[in-house]
């Protein structure tokens, strides 16, 4: 039977009904376990190559994502990881011109200094030839500008002239689009962001269905010890359950601040893949199952978002976003390619009229 994404996030990653078991088993703290004195290991043997609460996180983020799944101390671990196990020196990488700041500085540092080659290209395109380019990384919508491709596309004129492609998901979510079921090769995301969505835990993932591919990324984290605790997996996992709700709320009430900056005029730029007169609208539309609760807009200045923010009772100042707590960030003073009034806006699940008052009297008295 198939069932509903609320559903399928309520129940992922869980164990089958034991008699006087929990439904979601508490974190097993342990790094060695033992073992047999004459064979050795057996289902566990070391924290870092095995863990059961691990595994049963990537259980639950992998029935999401339609893949077996690896889960990462952080985001970026997880992207690092994928890169570094895949390119080699002499390799080409074509990643999102305005996508996560920190892989590009991650490309322009390392991989420039073991020889990889980067092809920076906007999410909105033009695309141009991946003839020769080894890796596609793509991240829509695009944090933080929002802007949207068209994965099916994409995978297939890069899968034509011999790149794997891999999609971040971070903004998305395993609910909001499935790139694996768009042609990508893998996918990548933080799940410090919607998908626990508590702003309490560092997460990332890499899911993929070709095990050769799979297997180079896990190994990699073997060797490198990038795995997260158990007890942030195990807050990661109780965190799901609630995704679909988290997230109705928070699109709702992204549709609605949009709406609401798109009818002032001391607001500009004014980005959501969920507005019809949206450049991403036609290609979001179709392609994803619900728009995250991400705004972004610009307020002209870094002294007018500064009072914006102080005089804010319900938007907190803080980076990261996806979480219960409506957030607003001036991407610029983090180094982000973004004018001095950009703001990123991440919606909590406060009440919608609340929010809306909230943001009215802070941009009133901005002003």
């Amino acid at each position: 039977m198939t069932y509903s994404d609320g559903t399928r996030a309520v129940h992922a990653g869980l164990p089958a009904p034991i008699v006087g078991e929990p439904f979601l088993p508490g974190p097993v703290f342990a790094a060695p376990y033992h073992l047999d004195p004459v064979t050795g290991p057996g289902e566990n043997g070391y924290a870092r190559t095995e863990h059961p609460t691990r595994e049963a996180l990537e259980a639950a983020i992998g029935a999401l994502e339609g893949a077996p799944t690896l889960v990462f101390a952080s985001g970026q671990a997880a992207i690092t990881a994928l890169l570094l196990s895949v390119l080699r020196t002499g390799d080409t990488v074509a990643l999102p011109a305005d996508g996560y700041f920190t892989v590009r500085a991650f490309a322009d540092g390392t991989l420039r200094d073991l020889g990889v080659k980067t092809v920076l290209v906007p999410t909105a395109g033009p695309y141009p030839d991946f003839t020769g380019v080894r890796l596609v990384l793509l991240e829509t919508p695009a944090n933080p500008g929002l802007d949207v491709c068209d994965v099916r596309a994409v995978a297939a004129a890069a899968h034509e002239a011999g790149a794997l492609v891999a999609v971040d998901n971070t903004t998305a979510t395993p609910l909001g689009q499935n790139p694996l079921a768009l042609g990508a090769d893998l996918v990548v995301a933080s799940g410090t962001k919607a998908l626990t969505g508590h702003s309490d835990v560092l997460l990332g993932y890499v899911s993929g269905t070709d095990p050769e591919l799979l297997g180079k990324v896990e190994t990699w984290r073997k060797q490198t010890g990038g795995v997260p605790g158990a007890f942030d997996c195990w807050l990661a996992h109780r965190s799901i359950a609630t995704l679909d709700l988290r997230l109705g709320r928070q699109s709702a009430n992204a549709a609605a601040v949009a709406e609401f900056l798109l009818a002032r005029d001391d607001v500009s730029g004014v980005r959501w893949p969920g507005l019809p007169a949206d450049p991403s609208y036609p290609i979001a539309s179709a392609q994803m199952r619900r728009i995250p609760g991400v705004v972004s807009f610009d307020l002209g200045s870094a002294e007018r978002v500064a009072r914006f923010l102080t005089a804010a009772k319900l938007i907190f100042a803080a980076t990261s976003f996806g979480g219960v707590h409506t957030t607003a960030d001036r991407r610029a003073q983090w180094g982000d390619d973004t004018s001095p009034g950009f703001v990123r806006f991440s919606c909590g699940i406060e009440d919608t009229a609340d929010l809306l008052a909230d943001l009215a009297a802070a941009l009133d008295t901005s002003a």
